[in-house]
């Protein structure tokens, strides 16, 4: 079975320890809410667990993955910045994230009528409100397959419709065996485990 561990983990950036002596373990089919106040290190600790930052001390290994893959190239990370060009479609925005990253889940058209998006497929990006430009971020959940999901505030600039979709695509991949670690301040909408980070110095 899949186990994200991590021992002892300092995270350094510009110069100032952002979280040190950092412990935890993370099973398939678990879902973790990551929390803590501004600052404290949630969305460095995912960018870390990530590869996007490096590990200052300490120690994080996955037991039951892909013994070729990184640990990063199991994860999915969506943060802050939604990622597409706004020169191309919806449609095209999320095709070339889906054959960048791999594919191997559902189909592309599937992804955009899950988010209430498909209406939107032939509009460039760029003309995206807010919640839409969350929701297309969001359908590389479906359209590629990632054991691991890293979300940074998933909820953010969705309305509570489109926050009970993600609730229920989240709860399906925790039910498939899959992990998911989400920063956030409120609610995911299904039975979470808490790793509540300490205050910023």
């Amino acid at each position: 079975m899949m186990r994200l561990t991590a021992h002892a983990l300092t995270c350094q950036r510009g110069g100032r320890i952002v979280f040190a002596d950092l412990s935890f373990s993370v099973a398939a089919g678990e879902a973790v809410q990551v929390t803590g106040p501004n600052g404290a290190g949630k969305s460095s600790l995912l960018r870390l667990v990530a590869g996007l930052v490096r590990i200052e001390s300490g120690r994080l290994a996955l037991e039951g993955g892909d013994a070729e893959a990184s640990i990063g190239e199991h994860c999915h990370y969506c943060g802050h910045q939604d990622a597409f060009k706004g020169s191309l479609t919806v449609a095209e925005n999320l095709a070339f994230w889906t054959a960048y990253l791999g594919g191997g889940g559902g189909s592309a058209e599937a992804a955009m009528e899950r988010l209430g998006i498909a209406h939107l497929a032939a509009l460039p990006a760029g003309y995206l409100s807010a919640g839409q430009r969350r929701r297309l971020a969001l359908a590389r959940l479906i359209t590629v397959a990632r054991p691991i999901w890293l979300l940074d505030e998933p909820t953010a600039a969705l309305d509570l419709a489109s926050q009970k979709v993600l609730a229920g695509i989240m709860a399906e991949h925790v039910a498939a065996g899959g992990v998911v670690m989400a920063a956030t301040h409120g609610p995911l909408g299904l039975p979470t485990r808490e790793l509540a980070i300490g205050r910023a110095a």
